[in-house]
């Protein structure tokens, strides 16, 4: 999904790098991104820690909007919302793109142009 509009403040930004600073953190948006609508006992079967403790960990990710979690019965299933990711790097990216995007169709025109 593409959302150009989507962007995050300095408080929302800090709080995505908080969420990946922690390598359990990492890990679990890694399996829940490989398996999406997971629910909770699946996180809780691949990491050697406590139910509290991986609760804790999820409520950082979903504090920071990079798990959504919907309500299944009684279940919660997961799901990695990217929309932080991608507005953190269209932060840094963008004009970075615009510069080499330029600098190639400089090259290109020099080519086609023989010069």
């Amino acid at each position: 999904m593409k959302n150009e509009s989507y962007q995050l403040d300095e408080t929302a930004t800090d709080a995505v790098f908080q969420a990946l600073a922690s390598r359990e953190r990492r890990r679990m948006l890694d399996l829940i991104r490989g398996s999406p609508g997971c629910i909770v006992a699946d996180l809780l079967s691949a990491f050697e820690m406590s139910r509290i403790g991986v609760l804790k960990h999820l409520r950082v990710l979903e504090e920071a909007d990079l798990v959504v979690s919907e309500r299944s019965g009684r279940e919660r299933r997961l799901y990695v919302n990217t929309l932080p990711l991608r507005a953190i790097h269209r932060r840094w990216s963008d004009e970075f793109d615009d510069f080499w995007a330029g600098k190639l169709l400089d090259l290109k025109q020099k080519i086609e142009t023989g010069e």
